[in-house]
């Protein structure tokens, strides 16, 4: 079995910036989740050509206090909806919901499954048997790419969509504009 890694924030959906901290984030409310344009017609070909979905993403928002769990949920939720509503079905979401510097008891400090850590890629691989030889990981940030290089699948890194991203420092197996970008790499590529 073959599957492709995808980040979700940045890669799937667009970030947005909040005013109270003065960053770019993931959405924290159900109706600040955009997806980028193309990204459901591009996870259409990777799902037609036999290729597993899995989402790996680190959401720490909740761990900090910037969102409640049920916001997260709810979050999760519409994008499910959106992608489910084009017939596009992921194998697997994989949330790493801690942070260093968390303030949530249970979630602050460190763990197994914050990437750069593999630890989903290699679960992932555990329950579904797959062969990381032909498998890909998509981000658009370094630690994103390091995590896919430390469990041995190809990695394509996109274009940041907003400045101050942690990005520019990693060597990926390849460079896209975008997700529609990245898939026909991949597709282009046995």
């Amino acid at each position: 079995m073959v599957g492709v890694f995808l980040d979700r924030d940045g890669v799937i959906n667009r970030n947005v910036y909040y005013r109270d901290t003065e960053e770019w984030e993931s959405p924290r409310r159900p109706n600040d989740f955009r997806l980028h344009k193309g990204v459901l017609e591009a996870l259409s070909e990777l799902q037609a050509a036999e290729f597993l979905l899995f989402l790996v993403s680190n959401q720490p928002s909740h761990a900090k206090g910037k969102m409640s769990m049920v916001d997260f949920q709810e979050t999760h939720a519409r994008f499910v909806a959106l992608l489910e509503a084009r017939g596009v079905f992921f194998r697997e979401f994989f949330y790493c919901l801690h942070h260093p510097k968390g303030i949530v008891p249970g979630l602050s400090g460190p763990c197994d499954c914050r990437k750069p850590s593999p630890h989903f890629l290699f679960k992932a691989r555990e329950i579904h048997g797959l062969d990381f030889a032909d498998c890909w990981l998509v981000g658009d940030r370094d630690s994103d790419i390091a995590c896919g290089q430390a469990a041995g699948v190809r990695t394509i890194q996109v274009d940041l969509d907003h400045p101050g991203a942690k990005a520019g420092q990693s060597i990926p197996t390849f460079k896209a504009r975008d997700l529609a970008h990245a898939v026909a790499l991949i597709l282009g590529h046995p």
